[in-house]
């Protein structure tokens, strides 16, 4: 599945703030560390407060840091905020009384396929995807299966 880059400067922020979370960092530190719009950073940071996730404080001494801790901040969650669309496809509203029963069908194996994606990001947090030494998928499911 293939994310907006809403929600893949939503990570890269937060991933940031997470691995500088001894201080308040600025949206332009970040938007230049990965290279994003600073216009675009900004309607992110406003999201990503509004759920809560990050603080921001403005003048001098300001900055953005994370409101909660890394391990309190499920990937589910964040995906789920920022790819609204995945959240309108399981509430059925694409099927009308019009729809082919073979497109009842698949909608509802693409249903099943969205809730078990958005399962699995729910089973992992931002600290997670931060801890050194797992490498890809496998190492974060034995980490997960460890903490179980």
């Amino acid at each position: 599945m293939r994310l907006t880059r809403f929600t893949d400067y939503s990570l890269r922020a937060l991933v940031y703030l997470a691995q500088n979370s001894n201080s308040r960092v600025t949206i332009t530190e970040i938007s230049e560390v990965y290279d994003i719009s600073k216009n675009h950073l900004m309607k992110v940071i406003s999201n990503l407060t509004r759920m809560g996730v990050v603080a921001a404080r403005r003048g001098p001494g300001g900055g953005i840091r994370l409101n909660v801790p890394a391990a309190d901040i499920s990937l589910g969650d964040i995906v789920s905020q920022t790819e609204k669309h995945l959240l309108d496809q399981l509430d059925g509203t694409l099927i009308t009384s019009e729809t082919p029963l073979t497109d009842r069908r698949l909608h509802e194996c693409q249903q099943l396929a969205l809730r078990a994606y958005l399962e699995v990001l729910a089973s992992f947090t931002l600290a997670d995807i931060l801890e050194p030494g797992e490498t890809g998928v496998a190492g974060l499911a034995d980490q997960r299966e460890r903490a179980a």
